[in-house]
């Protein structure tokens, strides 16, 4: 029909956002936050690369961040174990703004900040960005997984580590994106429990890529990148069972291990191997320290879902909710969460000496 619309039939709103250098400019990365990041991506790639043979990595925190006040809480507690087992154990925080969803729900601290269905986006990246500058500067190191394309323009130089989640692997727009990202990345196996989308991406990754984003000024920009080596595979399970054992570690340090890292195998104790169920976590968690005990040197680290209180609450629009419960996956408290941490540090003092790499 002539006059019909061709574009934008079914877009509500476009609202421009300040550029990445505005937010940054309001909320700089200081001395204090910029130091514990260098030191941080150096110290994982050591471990990555078999240079640092005997520490392992924990990231551990929030399912999803919803309470600033909450985090730093949190950050400050786990500083004082983290700085206590840096011998043994390089602990990052889980710091997650961006939640992928099967179908709909919440979707991050990132797109819904006031947690009532506004989607104030520019708000949430402020009082993210704001946030990790705070937990860094207090020492402690930040994690997160990045979903959307544009986020890392805003945030990236505060975080020591990134996941790529199991929605997300088999993108090619989000390997592009890994291949320039500054800090290692773990891809997780897919929904279904299968490992070999993870080493694609791996192999994608590590190569120079040339893509559409955005620049530092948030002008549309031609982006030519020149690989990340720093990846590995993340093992979270799925598909109704786990993939934490001995074979199965073994059968993925194998496969990625043509990409020649050392220590390419870190496993997240929640999702799929923990069924859901916060409380099977330390199952996972201890098996996987028996194993780096036993000398399965290739592992480089372990993952789970913390927050101040242990379970989980239902969010919904306008309630009040609990001081310290998640509002997404359920966790795992901080008490035990210390008590896994110390066993972890015990574990690699105890440790054989390592495997070789295959």
């Amino acid at each position: 029909m002539q006059g019909e619309r061709l574009e934008n039939v079914r877009i509500a709103e476009m609202r421009p956002l300040e550029s990445p250098a505005q937010v940054k400019s309001k909320f700089p990365l200081n001395e204090q936050a910029a130091e514990t990041v260098r030191t941080t991506r150096r110290e994982l790639r050591d471990i990555i690369h078999g240079r640092d043979t005997r520490r392992l990595a924990a990231i551990v925190g929030p399912c999803s961040i919803h309470d600033p006040e909450a985090a730093i809480d949190y950050a400050t507690r786990l500083k004082q174990v983290a700085h206590e087992i840096r011998g043994e154990v390089v602990v990052l925080m889980r710091t997650y703004f961006e939640k992928p969803r099967t179908t709909v729900g919440w979707k991050g601290l990132i797109n819904d900040p006031h947690l009532d269905g506004s989607c104030d986006i520019a708000i949430g990246l402020e009082v993210a960005r704001g946030l990790l500058v705070k937990i860094n500067a207090l020492g402690m190191a930040c994690a997160t997984e990045f979903l959307e394309p544009i986020t890392p323009q805003y945030i990236a130089d505060l975080v020591s580590w990134a996941a790529i989640g199991a929605r997300t692997t088999e993108s090619q727009t989000h390997r592009q994106m890994a291949s320039g990202l500054s800090m290692p990345v773990g891809f997780k196996n897919g929904i279904d429990g299968t490992l070999q989308a993870a080493v694609n991406a791996l192999v994608s990754a590590r190569q120079a890529h040339s893509f559409l984003g955005i620049n530092n000024v948030g002008v549309t920009a031609i982006v030519k990148t020149t690989g990340n080596p720093d990846c590995h595979v993340v093992l979270r399970g799925g598909e109704g069972r786990t993939n934490y054992g001995t074979e199965d570690v073994k059968r993925a340090a194998t496969l990625a291990a043509e990409g020649g890292v050392a220590r390419p195998v870190l496993v997240d104790c929640s999702h799929g191997n923990s069924s859901k169920d916060p409380a099977k976590q330390a199952i996972a968690w201890r098996d996987v320290c028996a194993q780096y005990r036993a000398g399965e040197g290739r592992l480089m680290g372990i993952s789970l879902e913390s927050n101040l209180k242990p379970g989980k609450q239902t969010w919904k629009e306008g309630a009040k909710l609990a001081y310290g419960v998640s509002i997404t996956d359920g966790c795992i408290g901080f008490e035990e969460t210390e008590t896994l941490l110390r066993e972890m540090a015990a574990a690699v003092r105890e440790a054989a000496p390592p495997v070789k790499s295959a």
